[in-house]
């Protein structure tokens, strides 16, 4: 006599449709997954333009310092005031432009923080709301498998 091996198909098919699952969790998890994603980049994007701009900016004002200063003087002396002003303009727009990135990063951040904070809550109500669901459904297939047992 040979042993025969059990069939767990059946079961597992049994125990699944038992404890149906809404699929729609998923799909609107994801859609809120997209959606932050898209939030996070329009921001990311936001601030490298930002970014950008300030340094284009900055370069433009360096390069027309320099012009100023690669000018033909008459006096040695002038070479050296020359200099001595491109220093200290270089230094003075060095310290505008990097507190202007500061400012894109402190609202980057600022952002950024707002964005989490709201996805944060969103879903912890959408697990709240999946976890209420899931013991709905499982109380209830439970009744629904304790009567049929008792029958």
């Amino acid at each position: 006599m040979a042993a025969k091996t059990q069939d767990f198909t059946k079961m597992m098919q049994d125990m699944m449709a038992s404890m149906p699952m809404d699929t729609s969790k998923f799909q609107d998890s994801f859609k809120a997954q997209a959606a932050l994603g898209e939030k996070m980049s329009k921001v990311a994007l936001d601030a490298a333009e930002k970014s950008t701009e300030i340094s284009a900016k900055w370069t433009k004002d360096t390069l027309s310092k320099m012009g100023d200063m690669s000018t033909h003087k008459e006096e040695p002396s002038d070479y050296a005031k020359a200099m001595s002003d491109f220093a200290s303009s270089s230094a003075e727009i060095a310290a505008e432009n990097m507190s202007a990135f500061a400012e894109v990063a402190k609202k980057l951040q600022m952002e950024t923080v707002e964005l989490m904070m709201a996805a944060g809550k969103d879903m912890s109500e959408d697990a709240s709301a999946a976890m209420k669901s899931a013991t709905s459904s499982a109380t209830n297939a439970a009744k629904k498998t304790t009567t049929t047992t008792t029958k």
